[in-house]
């Protein structure tokens, strides 16, 4: 296989590898029969365990040269812990469709941002997308915007569907932390999100709670849940990262987004296998899902020329 090929390869089961989100919290809260969702953990907890583990599997990656730390990267950890509890809330908690084609709004955020704020270049492609993913956005939390329930219930559906809009603004400012740091290793980037993320959690409950209620939250889970929290944290985050590093080398970024757009495709089809009473796809999931995705793709499938000057030099998407 050509060095291309070999990438291409490597994107396309990155991708794959990164879908299993939905399909790792299904088998934790979800009664498949298999008793993994007992005792009932919180996306919180999910959260942690996802990261130390993960982060620690990843850290098998670094090399001594990489270890740096600067303050902007603390700033880093703590929006990439916010991102990671808004997704895996909204994942655990609602439809997963939801939550993905929300969270891939990223791009559209990031775009704003770079032209709206660092003052980069704009085009007509990228406004046009912009309208595409905000529509798709729309749609999606106007479609499933609670009605006829119960005040309580109405509410929690509301707070749901916000986490799922928050997380890809969040999760745009995470990529521009990225960005930023592009000089440091991406592995130890992604170690300290996954790592910090577990070790902010962990002060956070023990602040909020208490040693005593922090030594229950750690020790709660079970041996079987651990098993699946060590296969969260390493098939879903540690190996893929690490395959979409290797496929960067020899494949464009535009290139690998438009592969990877398989991710938000497959994620909420491993849901649904699971719970589909859950996770049925409703028609506004499927009109806005299909306006944010071709949004991403219309942006980067190819390229297209400036209409207004850059007002100041920034480093690359």
């Amino acid at each position: 296989m050509s060095p291309a090929g070999n990438a291409r390869f490597c994107l396309v089961l990155a991708a794959i590898m990164w879908s299993s989100g939905s399909l790792f919290m299904r088998l934790l809260r979800e009664p498949t029969g298999m008793g993994w969702n007992d005792p009932l953990l919180t996306p919180i907890q999910i959260t942690f365990f996802r990261g130390l583990f993960g982060g620690l599997a990843l850290l098998t990656l670094v090399r001594r040269g990489d270890l740096y730390f600067r303050p902007m990267m603390a700033v880093m950890v703590l929006t990439f812990t916010l991102m990671s509890v808004l997704y895996l809330s909204a994942l655990g908690l609602g439809p997963a469709a939801n939550a993905i084609l929300l969270q891939n709004t990223a791009p559209i955020w990031v775009y704003l941002f770079t032209v709206l704020v660092l003052g980069e270049s704009a085009d007509r492609r990228g406004w046009q997308s912009v309208i595409l993913g905000g529509l798709g956005a729309v749609v999606i939390v106007a479609g499933n915007w609670p009605r006829d329930l119960p005040p309580d219930e109405q509410r929690s559906q509301v707070l749901i569907l916000l986490m799922g809009v928050a997380c890809g603004i969040v999760y745009a400012a995470v990529v521009l932390f990225l960005r930023h740091l592009k000089h440091y290793s991406s592995a130890w980037l992604i170690v300290l999100n996954l790592v910090g993320t577990a070790v902010t959690l962990a002060i956070f409950v023990l602040i909020s709670e208490g040693p005593a209620a922090f030594w229950h939250w750690v020790t709660q889970p079970t041996p079987e849940q651990l098993v699946i929290f060590v296969l969260y944290g390493v098939l879903q985050m540690a190996i893929p990262y690490w395959l979409f590093a290797r496929g960067l080398r020899s494949v464009s970024p535009q290139e690998a987004g438009i592969i990877t757009l398989i991710e938000p495709l497959l994620n909420p089809l491993w849901a649904y296998l699971i719970t589909p009473e859950k996770d049925a796809p409703t028609v506004p999931m499927l009109i806005g899902g299909g306006f944010i995705l071709t949004a991403l793709v219309w942006r980067y499938v190819a390229p297209s020329r400036p209409i207004v000057s850059a007002k100041m030099s920034t480093s690359d998407r």
